[in-house]
């Protein structure tokens, strides 16, 4: 296998998570001390130095003195960090407790290496697969293979023969070293070429500005900073743990059931399936929306108006009782703090003239300094200028209006309605065919358009009639 030791100018240039790494391998050296490996038979095959998963997890639990669950997460952990790799599995990058082999990988291959996973480097893997396994690759590699082939075509004969004076060197091994070294390289090539719909534990994220394994150098700016951040940390008010801890909880146990992290998604998640159930059942014009997300709407008037179909049900409930001008308002500054400059000026015209002018129609109720700063504020507009009038709206409607919308037969309803999803069980076929026929999505100008014609239809429908206009109309068609 031919790896670059200069590492290419792309991709990160700072090596995040470098102390955890170290961390990790210095534990991995004293696990390969403390574990005894033996002489283990793989098909027909006799491989060198093979431990079983549990008696890694055995010697993690001893040693870090922790439960059987958070050893088998530690195992996992460092066979997806590619320190240990499965003989038996290799698609699976976990750590199971049972008489499963695995082996320590070699240092040449670990993640801390100052080079990275080159493309020409998985091409001519892929060629040595390919030759060895006489076309027969898995259905990821096959992938990667037909995409490296259009990526590299201009030197895909060089690839090939690499690839193919590396198959014939192999096979002057001894057998027991060349299926040592094919599980090595190819769990390597697990580690940083993943299948799809695989979390892979090296994704790096935005490159960053700042390295973090450099030591910070103390300044005069350094210090100051910090006086002003202690001195602001003592004016700050103090409040019991027992209420944090108790706000805490009760945030916990309210959500706990819509945190994609502890609860899984429902129907299910579509970026591990391919399937677009989720997001068919979450649209904002679905009729019928789920449980889940009728429930998240009682959590608070936030969550009620951050979701635009439980907004569009507040509305419906608030015209009912004929005081939806509070809602109005609100959108209408959102729209102003979040819409183009261009508009602002015109948006601050519409908005004194429909709820702040005197005799406006949809004049709101807010005392009288929020009204003249915000009033004497419209003279010259900004996003922000509605920002006292919308926090006082919001603060009405948080304590009237929500809780009684929360006791009406308009939420009481859309929950009796509320769809609840059965959990799809897709077969390993069946992901492959998700992921091969995945549908491109919506787009989202097409989603924004919508929201504007959906706009512009509710404007016209809340139009005063002109009644001369229309019988006149009427007149004209007898």
């Amino acid at each position: 296998m031919t790896i670059r030791t200069a590492r290419p100018n792309r991709g990160q240039h700072i090596q995040p998570r470098i102390h955890c790494l170290k961390k990790l391998e210095a534990m991995v050296v004293e696990m390969q001390n403390g574990v005894k490996g033996t002489a283990q038979k793989l098909n027909v095959t006799s491989i060198p130095h093979v431990v079983a998963g549990s008696d890694i997890i055995t010697w993690i639990t001893n040693k870090m003195k922790v439960t059987q669950e958070e050893a088998e997460a530690f195992g996992t952990m460092l066979v997806a960090y590619g320190y240990v790799y499965p003989l038996q599995n290799h698609r699976k990058l976990v750590m199971c407790n049972d008489s499963s082999l695995y082996r320590f990988q070699t240092p040449y291959f670990w993640p801390t290496q100052k080079w990275v996973a080159d493309d020409t480097d998985y091409a001519i893997y892929l060629a040595k697969r390919n030759i060895r396994k006489k076309g027969m690759l898995e259905p990821y590699e096959q992938v990667h293979y037909n995409h490296l082939h259009d990526w590299l075509n201009h030197k895909w004969d060089f690839i090939v023969m690499q690839a193919t004076e590396q198959y014939k060197a192999g096979k002057d091994r001894q057998k027991p070293d060349r299926v040592v070294f094919d599980c090595q390289e190819r769990a390597y090539w697990i580690v940083n070429r993943p299948p799809r719909r695989t979390h892979s534990a090296l994704d790096c994220g935005p490159e960053r500005l700042i390295d973090p394994n450099t030591d910070e150098k103390t300044t005069y700016d350094l210090y100051r900073r910090r006086n002003m951040f202690y001195q602001q940390a003592i004016m700050r008010s103090k409040v019991k743990s027992s209420v944090s801890l108790g706000a805490i909880v009760k945030y916990i146990t309210g959500y706990k059931n819509h945190d994609a992290f502890l609860a899984p998604c429902l129907p299910s998640n579509p970026w591990q399936t391919d399937h677009d159930g989720y997001w068919s059942l979450n649209m904002r014009q679905i009729e019928v929306p789920t449980k889940m997300r009728v429930e998240r709407w009682s959590f608070s008037l936030f969550e009620l108006l951050t979701d635009l179909r439980g907004r569009d049900d507040f509305k419906v409930f608030l015209k009912k009782e004929f005081s939806g001008e509070n809602l109005a308002f609100w959108e209408a500054a959102e729209e102003l703090k979040w819409g183009t400059a261009s508009s602002m000026n015109t948006k601050a015209e519409t908005i004194f003239k429909t709820f702040l002018a005197p005799g406006a129609p949809r004049w709101i109720n807010i005392d009288g300094r929020t009204m003249g700063l915000t009033v004497k504020g419209l003279d010259h507009p900004h996003r922000y200028v509605l920002e006292a009038a919308q926090t006082h709206v919001f603060l009405l409607m948080k304590k009237d209006t929500f809780f009684r919308y929360l006791k009406s037969p308009t939420y009481k309803d859309i929950q009796k309605k509320a769809l609840n999803p059965e959990t799809h069980n897709f077969s390993p076929a069946q992901l492959e065919q998700n992921a091969g026929s995945r549908s491109p999505g919506i787009h989202p100008l097409i989603l924004w358009q919508q929201d504007e014609e959906e706009k512009a239809r509710a404007a016209a429908a809340s139009a005063p009639v002109d009644v001369k206009a229309m019988m006149s109309k009427i007149d004209r068609k007898k």
